[in-house]
Parts: C-alpha cells; sequence; structure tokens
C-alpha cells in the first residue's frame, strides 16, 4: 500500500512574510528537490500558507468578517493574490520533475460559519493514483452564512487528511518545532498542551499561528491521523519516514 502523504509548506518558508508577495525561489527550489526524491510510491498532497501572498488582503478587505453585497471585491483580489504564490510553488515542483498541478479552495470548497463542510476530492484521488502531486493553498471560499470566509492551509490540512485517508501529515516550518522556552516540545496531546506557552506570529496572519496550526492537529490526531512539526530543513527526513527532530501531535 502506497504511503500517503499530506506536506504542509508554512506561508514563512516559501515566501518573505515581511514583504509583499515575495517568493523565495530558492527555498522552493530546495523543497520541490526534496520532493522529487521521496521514496517510490509515495503519494504526497502539498499544502502551503498564503505568506505575504493574501494575508494583507485579507486583512484589508475583513474577509475574517465575511462579505456581503456590494462588499465583494476583497474576494478576487485575495484570490488573485494567493493564486499567484500557488503557480510559483508549482512552477518549482515543475522544474524539479514532479509531476505537480494547483486546486483552488474557492473552486473546490464550501464553508459555513468560517468552517470547510464540503471539499470535491475525486479529482485529488485520480490526480494521486496517476502519481501526480495536487497543490493547494489557504483561500477565500464562499460560506454558506458569512457569504465569504479565509480558509487556512492548516484547515485544508485538517480536512483533506480525513477525506483522502492520508497515513502521514507533516508541517515544514521555518522553526524546528513547536518551540516552548525556546525548546522544541518532542510531543503534544490534548493533555499536555494547556502546560505550553506558544506565541503567535508577529507577521500579518489572520489565521492564527502556531496555535491555530495545533488546533486544527490536535483535531485531526483526535481522527486517528498524527502528524509531525518540523524545519523545512528535516523535509527529507519527514518524507522518508525517518525521525525529524520536530514535534508530533499525537491523540490520548
Amino acid at each position: 500500500m502506497s504511503d500517503r502523504i499530506i506536506l504542509k509548506l508554512g506561508g514563512s518558508v516559501i515566501t518573505d512574510k515581511g514583504a509583499d508577495c515575495t517568493v523565495n525561489k530558492s527555498a522552493l527550489a530546495g523543497i520541490a528537490s526534496a520532493i522529487a526524491g521521496a521514496p517510490p510510491a509515495t503519494q504526497i498532497v502539498v499544502v502551503h500558507g498564503a505568506g505575504s501572498c493574501g494575508h494583507p488582503e485579507a486583512r484589508k478587505y475583513q474577509l475574517d468578517r465575511g462579505a456581503t453585497a456590494g462588499h465583494t471585491e476583497g474576494i478576487g483580489i485575495t484570490h488573485d493574490a494567493v493564486s499567484s504564490l500557488n503557480t510559483a510553488v508549482v512552477a518549482a515542483l515543475r522544474d524539479a520533475g514532479v509531476q505537480a498541478v494547483g486546486i483552488h479552495p474557492l473552486h473546490a470548497g464550501v464553508a459555513d460559519q468560517g468552517r470547510l463542510v464540503a471539499f470535491e476530492t475525486g479529482h485529488m484521488e485520480k490526480m494521486l493514483a496517476l502519481g501526480m502531486v495536487p497543490v493547494i493553498h489557504g483561500d477565500v471560499v464562499m460560506d454558506l452564512s458569512r457569504g465569504a470566509c479565509i480558509v487556512s492551509g492548516d484547515q485544508l490540512v485538517r480536512h483533506l487528511a480525513v477525506a483522502l485517508k492520508c497515513t502521514r501529515v507533516g508541517l515544514a516550518t521555518d522553526v524546528p518545532g513547536v518551540l516552548d522556552g525556546g525548546r522544541v516540545v518532542r510531543e503534544i496531546t490534548p493533555r499536555t498542551v494547556h502546560t505550553l506557552q506558544i506565541g503567535s506570529s508577529s507577521h500579518t496572519d489572520v489565521t492564527g499561528g502556531m496555535k491555530g496550526k495545533i488546533d486544527e492537529l490536535l483535531g485531526l490526531a483526535a481522527a486517528g491521523t498524527e502528524s509531525g512539526i518540523f524545519s523545512v530543513s528535516r523535509l527529507g527526513d519527514f518524507l522518508a519516514g525517518k525521525d525529524h527532530g520536530g514535534t508530533t501531535v499525537r491523540g490520548g
């Protein structure tokens, strides 16, 4: 049976979060090379954050509050920003020989009260069977109650890991794992999470920072799937199933 992985690339890894949608091409090239070198028969779904592409636009147009008739211009502007980053990620993967294709949540997902309630995955199953790598990103989606909302890459990870029956989930970040007092927390469970002092991102982020990631991964752990949070420099270890030196989020 194939090892089916969801790999989340943090926005701070692939962009300069202090600049205006500046893509980190050298980081992307390294990531693409690691993915291209993954063990044979590994099925990989890539989900990436928005970084400096999308968060400023979402905040400017207050999409966290939704959208109403006559005030929808932020939907297209924000989607265009995150889509441009998705195009760059896909291009880097293809340059490394990975058969990647971008998928936009605005076209495939529906939310209600800020949470995904549906996301089409039939086409992704076929892509994976053909050896392709779907690349999804945090995006604006239409919301049944609010008109529109932002769905983070972390929320997508939780939803898609269950829907696609993934065996492993990994979050590649610009830090070596979840840090508490400067040290890497090797394991987080529902019983231990409340003892941690976890900071928020200092950059513009409308989706919750590290705390938001952990909340989503604890929900995923409750559904039976463990996750790892680790430095992008250890991506090759994660893909090979080795110790990544970071944090494992598990249930129980």
